[in-house]
């Protein structure tokens, strides 16, 4: 957890598409802004853990939006204790079928169409002020992950983004749209990921995008997220987060 400027301003807005609405949580630093920064939680929705990542992000000067993605599908009732029994190795195997019905919901091709509009709102929320216009990046965790590769595919003026372990399946044609530099983060040990990492690299580098993954030993998925026990690696966590900064600084006000 980290420790915050008092002084910062965070509130609960209303983003909305052309199809809906939907909640996201806003947090604004004093002073001068550096830019606009999406995060993106995972899938157990947007968890404390979350908007305590993007008070790291305001105390380091950027303006955050997280949208809450997923609550509309009524997964994060279920995500809690399934989370914590998914990575209990003496409770994965009874909680994988029903992380399986959980995630359901959100497998469809209409949920991903519904989500990169509403990801693609949460850009121009940020986009459409002064304090952030024309500088917004964006990063996410797993699921998040993922749609911060769909949203640099989807928007090209995007400034950066900052996956981690999000999955990408994108065919060399539509990674040519990604027109911002992609810093992306694995766990060694993340098997679903780095079985495909090598293809994506190659994919990137047909299509000219400035995509550099680091790959971190001896840990997983969900490395970064400090409030569970079984994934979480300190090391890779705050290494990390040290490199992401000095990333969004590197490419946030070109």
């Amino acid at each position: 957890m980290g420790s915050y400027n008092l002084t910062m301003q965070d509130k609960t807005v209303t983003i909305e598409t052309d199809q809906t609405s939907f909640e996201a949580y806003l947090i604004k630093p004093p002073g001068l802004i550096k830019g606009g920064l999406i995060v993106i939680h995972e899938v157990w929705g947007l968890a404390d853990h979350i908007k305590d990542v993007a008070r790291r992000f305001a105390s380091d000067g950027y303006c955050v939006l997280a949208p809450d993605l997923l609550s509309q599908t009524g997964i994060t009732e279920k995500a809690g204790e399934l989370q914590k029994e998914l990575f209990d190795p003496e409770k994965r195997a009874q909680a994988q079928p029903k992380i399986r019905e959980m995630m359901a919901p959100i497998m469809s091709p209409e949920f991903a169409v519904e989500t990169i509009a509403k990801v693609k709102s949460c850009y121009e929320y940020l986009s459409s002020t002064e304090e952030t216009k024309s500088r917004v990046a964006i990063t996410g965790f797993c699921f998040g992950g993922t749609y911060s590769f769909s949203l640099a595919i989807a928007e090209p003026r995007l400034k950066a983004a900052i996956p981690f372990y999000g999955h990408c399946d994108a065919t060399v044609e539509e990674l040519r749209k990604i027109k911002c530099p992609i810093l992306a983060f694995y766990g060694e040990k993340d098997e679903g990921l780095m079985g495909g990492l090598d293809d994506l690299t190659k994919n990137m580098q047909e299509a000219g995008v400035d995509f550099t993954p680091k790959v971190y030993p001896n840990c997983g998925h969900a490395f970064f997220n400090d409030s569970n026990s079984f994934t979480y690696n300190k090391e890779a966590a705050s290494d990390s987060w040290l490199k992401t900064l000095e990333f969004l600084n590197s490419n946030i006000s070109k």
